[in-house]
């Protein structure tokens, strides 16, 4: 894998040792949901009595405001440990559960936390349990705790040929600690691939395991939350050797692999907009969301093309500037496996599942949609 730091060119480099790392599991905590709807996304698992322990995934928190999220938190692995009658409402429980507490540095628009609002409002997502459905609580004791900041998990860039910025950098380390960089990889033909945002705090330079006049360059910090993690490297070995050209190389991946593969896919959205024809969606392998996206994908624009990871990106292709645009048929075939996988509604005041979401949004943009 070919990498180089950009806007400005600052070098190129052979390899990146470090930058598939799985995230360190948070510590084990115990926490206390209280306040959840006995019939809302969770019946099932807070009804099976008898059980130790109940698994509801990876969990998302947040606390909203009146308009606005200005608290995330991921509970990973959480399981239920045990459950009461609400005190305040007996027609709501409190779950005990034991989980991972990650909190999020800063929300999905890019600002910083903000301000606990006077009436705090808890949001439940759930990322990983039975497709992503949603829920309430009217709190979560345990969960306002200052924690420890995670470790930072150094970066060597392997045969760097150094530009002139990066040149100054290695003069002067202590003055570009707070400076971030592109990180940018290429596959084989030099088309790139994806790329990374790593913060230049050098920590250690040395002849390289190359040869000369190569560098071996030791970053503090191998970057951002969005490090992909180990088991992406074979996905990332695929699409180094070439972009994709035959359908369903992704359907082996678990819904992780999945997501990364969707990540690849960024750099290469659909030519340009077509419209009218027929399309066929091979639906045999839509066992969760990145399954969804990774056969739309490939149905409307290609293999290893992007029509985006969610409900809003599909809309925007479907709108034009993507590659393709209604009206047009949609032969979706084996629907009944994602009407199963995706039978859930996104959130507890919605009456849809997602899958009818997505087939409504086919249909509101011209779409005529074939279930086989």
């Amino acid at each position: 894998m070919d990498a180089e730091l950009d806007i400005e060119h600052w070098g190129r480099c052979a390899d990146v040792e470090g930058l598939f790392v799985d995230p360190v599991p948070p510590p084990r905590e115990v926490l206390t949901i209280r306040g959840c709807n006995p019939e809302g996304p969770w019946h099932d698992v807070i009804a099976r009595t008898g059980e130790a322990t109940r698994s509801l995934g990876t969990l998302e928190v947040a606390i909203w405001d009146e308009h606005q999220p200005q608290f995330v938190w991921d509970l990973v692995d959480t399981v239920v440990i045990t459950h009461w009658p609400n005190a305040a409402d007996p027609g709501l429980v409190d779950l005990v559960v034991g989980t991972g507490v990650i909190e999020h540095a800063e929300v999905w628009w890019g600002a910083g936390p903000g301000t606990m609002p006077a009436r705090p409002r808890f949001e439940i997502h759930a990322l990983t349990y039975r497709g992503g459905q949603t829920g309430a609580c009217l709190g979560i004791d345990g969960l306002l705790v200052p924690r420890a900041t995670p470790a930072d998990v150094p970066l060597r860039l392997i045969g760097c040929e150094p530009d002139e910025p990066l040149l100054a950098a290695l003069r002067d380390p202590r003055a570009w600690t707070t400076e971030w960089a592109a990180l940018q990889a290429f596959d084989r033909a030099g088309q790139e691939m994806a790329r990374h945002m790593v913060r230049l705090e050098i920590t250690d330079v040395r002849p390289s395991v190359l040869g000369d006049p190569l560098l071996d360059i030791t970053l503090a910090d191998g970057g951002d939350d969005d490090r992909p993690p180990l088991a992406a490297r074979n996905i990332w070995e695929t699409w180094y050797r070439g972009h994709p050209t035959t359908p369903n190389q992704w359907a082996t991946l678990d819904t992780q692999g999945r997501t990364e593969w969707l990540k690849l896919t960024r750099r290469h959205p659909g030519g340009p907009d077509s419209t009218g024809g027929t399309h066929h969606l091979a639906g045999r392998f839509v066992t969760d969301r990145p399954g969804l996206y990774c056969a739309l994908g490939e149905a409307l624009v290609g293999p290893g093309r992007n029509i985006g990871h969610g409900w809003n990106d599909l809309k925007d292709c479907l709108t034009g500037q993507r590659g393709v645009v209604g009206p047009f048929t949609l032969v979706w075939h084996d629907a009944d496996i994602a009407r199963q996988a995706l039978g859930f509604p996104d959130s507890p005041d919605r009456s849809l599942t997602y899958f009818e979401e997505i087939l409504q949004l086919l249909e509101r943009h011209r779409v005529n949609v074939v279930l086989t």
